[in-house]
């Protein structure tokens, strides 16, 4: 039984009979992550056949055929066959055919009237060659894509279709709202740049260190808030090395890559649904073809492919219920350098003419700014932090005292200073109101704080205010009694004996 379309994707639909009508045949739909690609997708099936069309349906790789054989049956499509090798459900005489890129390179392509290509910004040479071919120019050539940005993808495509964009499907309640922290920043100093993306080897051997490493897991029980959550990694060894050390911390944590079995994959989604798991860490893996109930994206592998960010924060923006928002960890830079999703967006397909002119997208008018007090990132020209209210204090070039010459010091180190100073103020009014409301004493206070800042408290931070602890901070202290709860229980295992 199929279900009810929503009004963006009725206006998808009518743009591709509209383009189809006026005459392009190779029209690609842009559909934002959490748009109803697979209701849109089944429901472009049933009008071709409809009109008795037969249709084949193509995916960017083998292990999604299943997948989309299931998102079918759903939308009550069940005349369907599969085109790959022994596969169960070979019916050459379906008038629905799914089939992967790989098996198709493999073999004569039997005819069809329509062909819908999933994921069309994964592009394939044979893909190309087959659209071009005299045989096929009459047989439209569907695209569907979250990010149809790849370059040259406007020499195969010739209509791009657009309805709506991700910040609209936030407002509207279709997607999930996001907040994003900036916990770490690594150095990519010496991380070259090839094919437009940061080099694989050099940036695993940027992040692949032991303490940035250990600040993503740190970080996750600081802020995490035991949300169901992927971590987004460099390479094989680097998402090892992760998923070592949630486990370490006593997180479930599951590895995922391209090799990992099909029947693993399963099972760890059902364990990672069923909360069994609250982590899974993978490379190379979870960006498309994936609709867990995903709360937290931690991303620990910088890019500079806009494709690949808007694809990695996408699994964690569809709505569920209980989900009031998604918290994305990014210990990479990336949000800090590209800006927030919903800033990307572009409006025409790349023909190749931009590759030669070199002209890098126009950047927002103003990127994500850093909270200096809590790591949030908040919108641009917002002073105040939404997340912990902290807001800072407009400094002066020149510092002097009356009555007494003095060395002129940079606004820069004065200004360094003093966030410094209130960051600390922020953290210990925190520590007052907790301690005073759980009836601790000062010196749990100045113990705390020594732990969270790696500093003494000073006679500076006597008289603070107080002030409600935000929950990363809630977060931080619980963490700190779970881990001296478990540091005893050995102890009172051996004085049982």
């Amino acid at each position: 039984m199929s279900r009810t379309l929503h009004p963006h994707q009725v206006k998808a639909l009518d743009g591709l009979r509209s383009s189809l009508m006026a005459g392009f045949r190779r029209p690609m739909l842009q559909a934002p992550t959490g748009f109803g690609k697979t209701v849109l997708a089944g429901a472009i099936v049933k009008g071709a056949r409809a009109k008795g069309k037969r249709v084949l349906f193509v995916v960017p790789a083998i292990s999604l055929i299943d997948q989309t054989v299931r998102s079918f049956w759903a939308e009550g499509i069940t005349d369907i066959g599969v085109i790959q090798g022994q596969h169960p459900m070979t019916r050459p005489e379906a008038p629905v055919q799914v089939a992967s890129i790989q098996t198709l390179q493999r073999r004569a392509i039997p005819p069809f009237d329509v062909v819908v290509v999933d994921e069309a910004h994964r592009w394939f040479e044979m893909l190309g060659q087959w659209m071009a071919a005299e045989t096929w120019q009459k047989v439209p050539f569907i695209g569907l894509s979250a990010t149809p940005w790849t370059r040259g993808l406007g020499k195969h495509y010739d209509d791009l279709i657009q309805v709506t964009t991700t910040a609209e499907l936030i407002e509207a309640g279709y997607l999930s709202p996001f907040r994003v922290y900036a916990p770490s920043h690594p150095d990519l100093g010496k991380v070259r740049t090839v094919a437009g993306d940061y080099h694989e080897g050099d940036l695993s051997e940027a992040m692949n260190k032991p303490a940035l490493v250990a600040d993503v897991v740190t970080t996750w029980r600081q802020r995490g808030e035991n949300r169901p959550t992927f971590v987004f990694a460099v390479d094989r060894a680097h998402a090892k090395h992760l998923q070592g050390e949630f486990e370490k911390a006593g997180i479930g944590c599951g590895y995922i890559d391209a090799y990992t079995k099909p029947d693993e994959r399963e099972a760890m989604f059902r364990r990672f649904s069923a909360g069994e798991m609250r982590v899974i860490a993978s490379v190379g893996c979870l960006t498309t073809g994936v609709d867990l109930d995903v709360r937290c994206i931690v991303l620990a592998r910088p890019t500079k492919s806009e494709m690949l960010y808007v694809q990695i924060i996408g699994r964690g923006l569809r709505t569920a219920p209980g989900k009031a928002d998604c918290l994305i960890l990014d210990h990479s830079d990336t949000t800090l350098r590209m800006g927030f999703v919903t800033d990307i967006h572009h409006d025409h397909l790349d023909d190749g003419r931009e590759r030669q002119k070199a002209e890098p997208r126009q950047k927002p008018e103003a990127l994500p700014k850093e909270c200096s007090a809590c790591n949030f990132l908040k919108p641009a020209k917002t002073p105040k932090c939404p997340a912990c209210g902290f807001k800072p204090e407009r400094q002066s070039e020149i510092v002097c005292e009356d009555g007494q010459l003095v060395e002129m010091t940079s606004a820069k180190a004065v200004a360094k200073a003093k966030k410094e100073t209130a960051e600390q103020q922020f953290i210990y009014a925190q520590l007052l109101h907790y301690a005073r409301r759980k009836g601790h004493k000062t010196g749990w206070v100045n113990h705390r704080f020594e732990e969270m800042t790696g500093t003494k408290a000073t006679y500076r931070l006597w008289g603070t205010p107080e002030t409600e602890p935000t929950p990363s901070t809630l977060s931080w202290i619980k963490s700190r009694q779970i881990a001296y709860a478990k540091r005893r229980r050995p102890s009172y295992a051996a004085a049982a004996e």
